[in-house]
């Protein structure tokens, strides 16, 4: 039941930089678009300020629980498998071991050591309905995020994203006559090594090579970071373009959000346990689903 979001350690390189060219970003708040909530609030939120030619980057997370891509994973009974994987695979062979010797983030091996017992029930969900490959990997398994969801409750990788970005690009340009080029992606990296993207993630856009799983954590280890994983994008474009906007928007939402980006994060926000955080909770703070990326 817990999902953390990895960041890379000291030996990793980040290889994509923000460019130097101008540009501008604006977030798009909104309130906590809840589960089966229409994403049309993100549209309305952004109306009066977007103009021809910007990209508008949707984090995964509000999409997918707009969908109801939720799961309980309280209904998850762990499996002996699910107890090897938390207990001793992630918790203390990761936390304490392999962590340190892939340079993972300080923070994020502090994470793993002290897993909670709750975790083993979501191994056993990713194992059901991802398998080894994914449930392998330490943590942020499969794109499963806890961190902007309710109780016990996770959200999965949004459905059919091209529909998606490709509905919302067509609804503004219905609303307000501006063509928008609109991206999903999700905060997992998209790594590069020999001359190839990569995602451990279930699916990404075309350009990357994804469901890799646990193989894309360890070469991303030796790897460069590219940036966000791109989920679908409204138009043919080249995946440098695609990564440019996405590291934009991400910058801008780590300025302007409250820190959620794990369970971690999300619990001392609100002084809850890890089942202890609502809706109300949630909805009680500001959110930024989307950012607008103009280039000047």
């Amino acid at each position: 039941m817990i999902n953390f979001k990895l960041r890379s350690g000291s030996a990793m390189k980040t290889a994509f930089q923000i460019p130097q060219k101008s540009y501008k970003t604006i977030p798009v708040r909104t309130n906590y678009i809840k589960p089966s909530q229409s994403y049309d609030i993100i549209i309305d939120a952004l109306e009066d300020n977007v103009e021809n030619n910007d990209f508008l980057v949707i984090s995964e997370t509000p999409i997918a629980i707009s969908q109801g891509r939720i799961v309980d994973e309280s209904q998850f009974k762990p499996s002996w498998a699910a107890y090897l994987l938390a207990d001793w695979w992630s918790k203390y062979l990761w936390g304490y071991i392999l962590g340190r010797l892939f340079g993972v983030k300080k923070r994020s091996v502090r994470n793993l050591k002290r897993l909670p017992a709750e975790a083993r029930s979501h191994k056993e969900f990713i194992l059901r309905y991802y398998g080894w490959r994914h449930a392998l990997k330490p943590a942020s398994e499969a794109g499963v995020d806890l961190s902007n969801a309710p109780e016990t409750y996770v959200s999965l990788l949004p459905e059919q994203p091209e529909k998606v970005v490709e509905d919302i690009s067509s609804k503004i340009y219905s609303r307000t006559g501006k063509k928008v080029t609109v991206i999903v992606i999700d905060t997992d990296a998209t790594y590069r090594f020999a001359g190839i993207n990569f995602t451990s993630l279930p699916y990404a856009v075309s350009q990357i090579r994804s469901n890799l799983g646990i193989f894309a954590y360890l070469l991303g280890r030796i790897g460069t970071i590219q940036g966000p994983t791109p989920l679908a994008v409204s138009r043919a474009m080249g995946l440098e373009k695609i990564l440019e906007v996405a590291l934009m928007a991400e910058e801008c939402q780590k300025e302007n959000e409250i820190n959620m980006e794990t369970i971690y994060d999300m619990t001392r926000t609100f002084e809850e346990g890890f089942s202890g955080v609502t809706v109300d909770m949630l909805d009680s703070i500001p959110h930024t689903p989307a950012v607008i990326v103009r280039i000047l």
